[in-house]
């Protein structure tokens, strides 16, 4: 099973940069007009930029509406395309523990640490025929847990040190990929005790995303989930 943020992303992007492009162009126009002081241009310059920004708007927020959750097992594939190409990421693994550290550097939870493995892999069936076998850095990624109640948990910086402490084969996010590779990194999210049916989001953190037709980052867009609950353990020895 697998999903796809945003659906159809060459068609999408290049419309928004051609939108982008096209106001630009249109904001040329006004300043020509102050220039020449022509109530004409005035009107078609800002007429146009109203028209294009009302027309956009209605797209975006009617496929956002139009749009539903979901939250996928573990196991299955979320894929973010990169126009030529696209960088999947899946929940292959979960552990929930009060304490985390090497022996005699274990910290606490203040509520319960849930560590969950990530599989990042480059799908090599994605690229186009020309594109080679070049390296690719993933886009700025954004990490949190959602439980039943709404509540948000972002990665915690002192579970993450005390794993990091137990030098596990943990790659970050940021590390470029060739067509084909593929790496795991753990998180850590020191959740609170009564929170329940957990679920896991890797989204983009690039702003301009918010703007981009069918993106799940775009303006009342559901968003694509991983089911915690369904992670397997991580195997021992690897925690």
């Amino acid at each position: 099973m697998s999903e796809v943020t945003p659906h159809f992303a060459p068609v999408v992007v290049l419309f928004f940069l051609g939108t982008i492009f096209t106001i630009g162009i249109c904001f040329l126009v006004l300043l020509y007009a102050a220039v020449r002081r022509s109530l004409f241009f005035a009107k078609l310059g800002g007429g146009t930029i109203l028209a294009i920004a009302t027309v956009y708007f209605l797209l975006l927020t009617g496929v956002s509406f139009a749009s539903s959750e979901e939250v996928l097992p573990a196991g299955s594939w979320k894929y973010f395309c990169e126009i030529d190409c696209h960088i999947a990421y899946s929940l292959i693994g979960a552990q929930t523990t009060d304490a985390l550290g090497p022996e005699l550097q274990q910290i606490s939870a203040r509520g319960k640490f849930v560590v969950l493995r990530v599989k990042t892999w480059f799908d090599e069936r994605t690229i186009s025929a020309h594109r080679g076998n070049g390296s690719l850095t993933p886009n700025a990624r954004k990490i949190f847990l959602v439980d039943d109640a709404g509540r948000r948990f972002a990665p915690s910086p002192e579970g993450q040190a005390a794993v990091g402490r137990l030098k596990l084969n943990s790659t970050p996010l940021t590390q470029p990929l060739r067509p084909g590779e593929s790496y795991t990194t753990d998180f850590v999210f020191d959740v609170a005790r009564d929170a329940q049916k957990l679920r896991l989001l890797i989204t983009e953190d690039d702003p301009e995303t918010r703007l981009v037709i069918g993106h799940e980052n775009s303006l009342l867009h559901k968003k694509i989930y991983f089911a915690v609950d369904s992670a397997p353990p991580i195997a021992k020895g690897t925690l």
